[in-house]
């Protein structure tokens, strides 16, 4: 059996009241069993004044999680808040812990801070929850996904970049037992029947516009040539100025020859010196792109109908829902900005223990054509894991 519950503070000056209205609602919502553990999201407000360390020290479970933006409880959505998704079970264990800095040695760094949380475990953990650091600039959202599919083979890892409400997410942090860090990843391991499923709502297709390209030169999330001249050089003569950073591309890899085939989208963050494209995701060399455009019927169409998916869906003790911090952006130009916290909200009220908040990079698995689930780093989308 799993539990849930969810409960939030707005109290950001006084660690002592923040920590009982925590309690409070813990108390009136559920009943810890053997096995507890507990995921964290917060305004970098909680972190400065101490209330998030205040917290994650007086309560009687692990806790990971990261910074957001703005976000959403059962009962609240808002910016300046901090909320906890409670998971607690007899017979599902969970296993928590936290890498050390990730700026380089991602692979062995993720695997030596599993073997530690994961102890006498003797099978592999049906599920990962991660929490990344943003490293935009020193490797991409792949990078960790490929470290976790290698080190738990056939474990479905689901999670999400942290981010923060700054122009250039230049105050993000990760967060483990109440210390908070830019460059260490924290994360849950689930062992025993917890049966996980995914939802994910993405940009549609049908937004594609005109432009498109090939990749003709690309390493991991760093293009150089797309149809054969400089990345910026491509962008800036179809009339995409520098500052337009955070462009959704629509990428399919099928003519890189690759067995993946379910096309993904990369947002492009940054030109290097050289005019190399920096994207938050990996871009396969021979993938072909299109640029999609970004709105905010379209953002909230497809939110509502995937946390519609949620509701309907039985056997859910509860959900974690993940949005990309871009479509956000995209909302805030319109003055729409709680939006998405509040469709989640309003969707689901009481009916299922849930979580939402924004994401620099949303990790979860999809469905190939052979059947297989992979996992895979999406940018512009909002993922939900149902438990």
């Amino acid at each position: 059996m799993l539990k849930c519950a969810s409960v939030y503070t707005y109290e950001v000056d006084s660690p002592d009241i923040a920590l009982s209205e925590i309690r409070k609602q813990l108390d009136q919502k559920i009943t810890l069993l053997d096995n507890t553990i507990g995921i964290i999201m917060c305004n970098t407000e909680f972190i400065t004044t101490g209330v998030l360390k205040h917290i994650c020290k007086n309560l009687p479970f692990d806790i990971a999680g990261t910074t957001t933006a703005s976000q959403a409880v059962n009962e609240e959505a808002g910016e300046l808040i901090l909320t906890v998704f409670v998971m607690t079970s007899d017979d599902i264990r969970f296993r928590a812990g936290v890498t050390d800095s990730l700026i380089s040695n991602t692979y062995d760094r993720t695997k030596a801070a599993y073997e530690r949380a994961a102890g006498d475990e003797t099978e592999q953990p049906e599920l990962a929850i991660v929490f990344t650091p943003f490293l935009v600039n020193y490797h991409s959202g792949d990078e960790y996904v490929k470290a976790w599919s290698s080190i738990i083979p056939g474990t479905p890892v689901f999670g999400t970049v942290t981010t923060d409400d700054t122009a250039m997410f230049s105050e993000c942090e990760t967060i483990f037992n109440g210390t908070s860090t830019r460059e260490a990843m924290p994360f849950i391991l689930c062992y025993g029947n917890i049966n996980p499923r995914f939802l994910i709502a993405t940009l549609p297709e049908d937004n594609v516009i005109s432009l498109r390209g090939k990749i003709t030169k690309a390493k991991d999330n760093n293009v150089s040539e797309i149809d054969g001249v400089p990345a910026r050089s491509f962008f800036s003569d179809a009339g995409i100025p520098d500052m337009a950073i955070t462009i959704p591309l629509l990428v399919s890899s099928s003519e890189a020859g690759l067995d993946d085939d379910v096309p993904v989208i990369r947002g492009l963050y940054a030109y290097s010196d050289d005019g190399t494209g920096i994207f938050a995701g990996d871009v396969e060399e021979g993938s072909i792109f299109s640029l999609l455009s970004i709105d905010a019927d379209s953002i909230k169409s497809a939110l509502r109908s995937e946390v519609e998916q949620i509701k309907n869906t039985r056997d859910v003790n509860g959900a974690i829902v993940f949005s990309c911090a871009s479509r956000r952006i995209a909302l805030l130009g319109v003055n729409e900005d709680l939006a998405e916290p509040q469709i989640v909200k309003d969707t689901l009220g009481n009916d299922i223990p849930f979580i939402m908040g924004y994401s620099g990079g949303e990790i979860c698995p999809v469905m190939v054509s052979n059947g297989k689930l992979v996992n895979r780093f999406h940018n512009y989308s909002a993922v939900a894991l149902l438990i």
